[in-house]
């Protein structure tokens, strides 16, 4: 991908310069014109429930390695955001899920992050994945919520318990006062 190219400084090949009709630096080609446009990084995630009981996962890698999170990770490229949030479930609990919806929608500008998070029913039995140091299902009140990897999480755990009963609603956003916590 050309995010990961080096900066402008490390290669002369490119500048930084704002595009006609743009309002903002990019990354120019001095070859060629091509800009570069570096995006935000889409992450697809789930709350999976089985019965009344919540799939988490304690985290085996950086960032917050041992802290708890819900199954969710970055999109590959040619993925659909659905088929990235199964994905994920199998990657860190080995979970076969089934997706019932969008539960919402989080902006984190902070560190360049949308972040879109599913309702889903537990298909199989769950085991950690490479990226899982344990996986198990709890019961809400035993989420361990100050063991909680990141505040997105726990927004998409709350969001859900208001919506536990409902089938249709409108997908969430980020709750009201939390621009300190994402920019």
């Amino acid at each position: 991908m050309t995010d990961q190219l080096p900066t402008p400084f490390q290669n002369t090949d490119f500048r930084l310069d704002v595009p006609d009709g743009d309002d903002r630096e990019r990354r120019i080609c001095n070859r060629c014109n091509f800009i570069d446009y570096v995006n935000p990084k889409i992450v697809a995630g789930s709350v999976v429930i089985k019965d009344d009981l919540i799939l988490i996962c304690r985290r085996a890698i950086e960032p917050r390695k041992g802290f708890w999170t819900l199954p969710a990770g970055f999109m590959e490229e040619g993925e659909s955001v659905e088929d990235a949030a199964r994905r994920e479930a199998r990657e860190e609990a080995m979970a076969e899920i089934e997706l019932e919806g969008i539960l919402g929608v989080y902006s984190v500008p902070r560190i360049s992050q949308v972040q879109i998070m599913f309702r889903a029913k537990l298909l199989s039995d769950i085991a950690p994945g490479p990226e899982s140091e344990e996986v198990k299902l709890v019961r809400w009140s035993e989420i361990p919520w100050s063991q909680m990897a990141f505040p997105t999480a726990v927004w998409a755990l709350t969001h859900f318990a208001q919506t536990r009963h409902m089938k249709i609603f409108p997908p969430f956003g980020n709750p009201p006062g939390t621009d300190k916590v994402t920019r």
